[in-house]
């Protein structure tokens, strides 16, 4: 009997004190901002968020930090994390060619079943990226930052040796050779090994009418699509240079070279460019077939699936990605993903590029959708060098270049 009576005066003591326990801790989560933390890309990615996030502080009752890191830093950072019960970011950016491996690991949130609903202002091209499978399957990742490979040319350098902007591949290579015998670079390329030689040849072989891959996942790398634009390619490199970024950017700013291929950001701050720009080509001469040749390559943003504040980050994820925000944010550094956005007649006479982007973005082509992209570009772009530098031909340097990738596909 005695035993009976302490057992339920212990059971009474513990009902009386849980109240106290949960309701201070549940008291202390509602009386306190909730803390959203963004693992993003730093630099004007960062700028772009600092410039609306207090509106939404203010009007959730939370606070946000931004952790600004360099791309590979980033990827490394949340993939461990992902690994943890209770994540220790709640939002994280990723670069489009991520999002396969990303999504097949597992590191986003659903955004379909958190009950998102996309709407028709995105650009379908921008908002396909954040879809697993591709395109046609759920929601992980919104567009956060637009990103397209264009053509930027030398006007000035153009103009005085009256060169009409080329529309096709052709084309280029005419212009190209004409600088070259006026004593200038007529065509630089970025020619070193792994990404920076597979973005800047995969628009001509697209232009070409080739692609890696077959629509049955057959590697098209040495088609003979390929082969001709991999000589084109080289031949537009006989009138010019093989440049990294920043030496190339300089060539074309400077009027020392007339064509390259780049991102935007890399000739374009806020309302002022280095040089002129114009979508990339898409035919390999004036009477072949077009086709889409704008490499896209979006940040883009996600919930993390680990994070425990879901419902708070997919608010603040709709609210950073909104029409309104990406106004402000066009302003400090932002690139639109909304038609709306790029089809505001003061933000459209401020960022005179606006147009060209939006139609390179329409028609651009993603790369292939791979949780292995990352190594196929390394082999392939090792191979391309290859082919460039005069190491192996051009039949050599594909057919290895396939061998490679089918071993990884394996």
């Amino acid at each position: 009997m005695k035993k009976k009576v302490l057992i339920a005066a212990a059971l009474v003591l513990c009902l009386a004190l849980a109240p106290c326990f949960a309701g201070g801790n549940s008291q202390k989560q509602q009386s306190g901002p909730q803390k959203l933390v963004i693992a993003a890309r730093g630099g004007l990615h960062v700028t772009a968020i600092e410039s609306v996030k207090a509106a939404f502080e203010r009007d959730n009752n939370c606070t946000i930090e931004i952790l600004g890191l360099e791309a590979d830093d980033l990827k490394q950072k949340i993939s461990l994390d992902s690994r943890s019960s209770a994540g220790a970011y709640d939002l994280a950016m990723a670069d489009d060619p991520w999002m396969p491996e990303l999504c097949d690991a597992g590191i986003y949130a659903n955004l379909t079943k958190l009950g998102f609903t996309g709407d028709s202002d995105f650009i379908p091209a921008s908002l396909a990226i954040g879809k697993n499978p591709y395109g046609t399957g759920d929601v992980y990742a919104l567009p956060f930052a637009g990103n397209v490979q264009l053509l930027f040319y030398n006007k000035a350098l153009l103009d005085n040796n009256k060169i009409a902007v080329p529309t096709d591949w052709a084309g280029v290579l005419a212009a190209s050779q004409t600088l070259k015998r006026a004593g200038k670079l007529g065509y630089v390329i970025r020619g070193q090994q792994g990404n920076p030689i597979v973005s800047d040849y995969l628009p001509l072989l697209w232009a070409y009418g080739g692609n890696v891959f077959d629509s049955s996942g057959k590697v098209t790398v040495d088609s003979q699509a390929a082969k001709d634009a991999l000589q084109m390619y080289i031949n537009l490199l006989g009138s010019g240079a093989n440049y990294e970024r920043n030496d190339l950017v300089a060539a074309v700013a400077d009027g020392n070279a007339g064509m390259a291929l780049g991102w935007p950001s890399w000739f374009i701050s806020g309302a002022n460019a280095q040089a002129a720009w114009a979508v990339i080509p898409g035919k390999s001469g004036p009477t072949a077939a077009a086709h889409p040749t704008g490499m896209i390559g979006h940040w883009m943003m996600g919930v993390t699936a680990n994070s425990t504040h879901k419902e708070l980050a997919l608010k603040f994820l709709q609210y950073v990605t909104s029409s309104a925000s990406q106004k402000i944010m066009a302003d400090n550094g932002g690139v639109p993903t909304r038609t709306s956005v790029y089809s505001d007649p003061v933000l459209a006479a401020k960022y005179s590029y606006y147009p060209t982007l939006l139609q390179a973005t329409i028609d651009s082509v993603v790369r292939p959708r791979l949780a292995s992209w990352s190594e196929i570009e390394a082999v392939y772009g090792a191979e391309l060098s290859a082919a460039v530098s005069g190491a192996k031909n051009v039949d050599r340097a594909l057919a290895d270049a396939k061998a490679a990738i089918e071993r990884i596909q394996r």
